[in-house]
């Protein structure tokens, strides 16, 4: 059984999630706003988090900054506008998932146990360094470094990444990277990944060369 929190100034959003969430066998605490929410979160734990974008007082964005500097809880953002900017912005923050509204409340539920269910289990991360050029890539410590000066990444561009590059050379499909860094089933929207694709290579700056576009198919970490 997990806690969720979720946050929405509209009371029926709330009261579907919730309903669906406490079929799922999880509890749920409930937030009007972003303000409450911080509040909320600082007097508790929880699992995950859903948040609306759009709320009175403080917007689910500035929220997800606050949080972020006290708690890695998972976030999944909630927002009537699906324009990539919004999601970029809103992974740039570390949020794990973006859903756009109206949403189909069994497929956010799979998103929710999927992302509970990666942040709980044990990422397998082998303990050793790959080296390339002035590229480091430390799986045990997670920290990447380009000529000796640590780059920050979001904790899903990290998750990405890894695969990537203990995928090295393979052809992976869009498919298959959802799948193994979100940890739920292809649900057909591309958008998400081919987001994270553009803050990971706009974080390795040079070495976004190394990530190949495959078309039709999807992506290859490689060196030359």
């Amino acid at each position: 059984m997990s806690k969720i929190l979720v946050v929405d100034d509209e009371a029926r959003i709330r009261e579907i999630i919730k309903k669906y969430a406490e079929f799922e066998g999880h509890t749920v605490a409930e937030a009007v706003d972003g303000m409450q929410a911080i509040g909320i979160c600082k007097q508790n734990s929880f699992d995950l988090i859903i948040m609306d974008v759009m709320m009175p007082e403080l917007d689910g964005f500035s929220a997800c900054r606050e949080i972020r500097k006290f708690s890695n809880t998972p976030i999944i953002m909630l927002s009537a506008r699906g324009e990539e900017y919004d999601k970029i912005h809103g992974f740039e923050l570390g949020t794990d998932d973006y859903v756009v509204k109206p949403f189909s409340p069994k497929e956010l539920m799979m998103r929710v146990n999927a992302v509970i269910k990666r942040s709980n289990s044990d990422s397998n991360i082998v303990n050793d360094v790959y080296n390339y050029e002035g590229l480091t890539v430390d799986f045990s410590a997670r920290i990447v470094t380009i000529d000796g000066q640590r780059i920050d990444m979001t904790p899903k561009e990290y998750e990405l990444f890894f695969y990537m590059v203990k995928n090295k050379g393979i052809a992976l499909t869009r498919e298959k990277l959802i799948s193994e860094v979100w940890g739920y089933d292809f649900f057909g929207d591309e958008r998400t990944l081919d987001t994270h694709i553009k803050l990971l290579r706009k974080s390795l700056g040079e070495y976004s060369k190394c990530i190949v576009t495959l078309r039709g198919v999807g992506y290859r970490f490689e060196t030359i």
